[in-house]
């Protein structure tokens, strides 16, 4: 029954849309008729600008830290699998928010405050946080796309895991996150093969 209220909690907690709240206040605007439509943090830095897609970032993956590291202990439920399930909730709502018609974000921010959480309780994911920023840096700072860089990021987090000697279970959990980002860049992957994706004008990268 706690397990059960514990995935519930951290459903709820990441099913907070942060970038549709702030573009309300900030705009008085639904974020998703805007920009790219998606209710995230990328989107809020276009739409609304540096300081509320910041704010909206750290908000984002305070969700998964908090669901998977406090309300686990909050709720007893202590052990990697029943942590994997509370990443699991906690992205889920997220992605599919129930305060949205259970239409919501890519799952990016959340999924990295999983990892972030997931490091603090478990030492040997640490490595596996640390590697999966490094690709994820590595690709974005060539290539300027930040859904690349992301489902980059995203697929490779398995293979990492597998390769720096993880259990099963938080193998499985790569394996989910990776379905999930692969999924929800659907049109990303689209215009990334049309050409048409937006880049973020860095200032070292030529456009094109």
């Amino acid at each position: 029954m706690m397990l059960i209220l514990a995935i519930i909690v951290s459903y709820i907690i990441g099913s907070i849309p942060t970038a549709y709240i702030f573009g309300k206040l900030l705009k008085g605007l639904d974020i998703r008729q805007h920009g790219s439509g998606n209710v995230g943090a990328t989107n809020v830095f276009r739409v609304l600008g540096k300081g509320p897609g910041i704010c909206v970032l750290v908000l984002d993956i305070l969700k998964g830290v908090l669901a998977v590291a406090f309300v686990g202990d909050l709720f007893g439920t202590t052990a990697v699998f029943h942590r994997i399930l509370l990443a699991v909730g906690v992205v889920c709502g997220h992605n599919w928010t129930v305060f949205l018609q259970f239409k919501g974000g890519k799952g990016i921010a959340t999924s990295l405050g999983v990892l972030i959480a997931l490091a603090i309780k478990i030492a040997a994911i640490r490595i596996v946080l640390v590697v999966t920023l490094i690709i994820w840096l590595v690709c974005f700072l060539s290539t300027a796309f930040v859904s690349l860089s992301s489902i980059v990021a995203a697929t490779l987090l398995p293979i990492v895991m597998v390769l720096t000697g993880q259990n099963f279970s938080l193998i499985m959990l790569g394996i989910v996150f990776c379905l999930f980002v692969v999924y929800r860049h659907r049109p990303n992957i689209q215009r990334l093969l049309s050409g048409k994706e937006p880049r973020v004008p860095l200032p070292f990268h030529k456009q094109k």
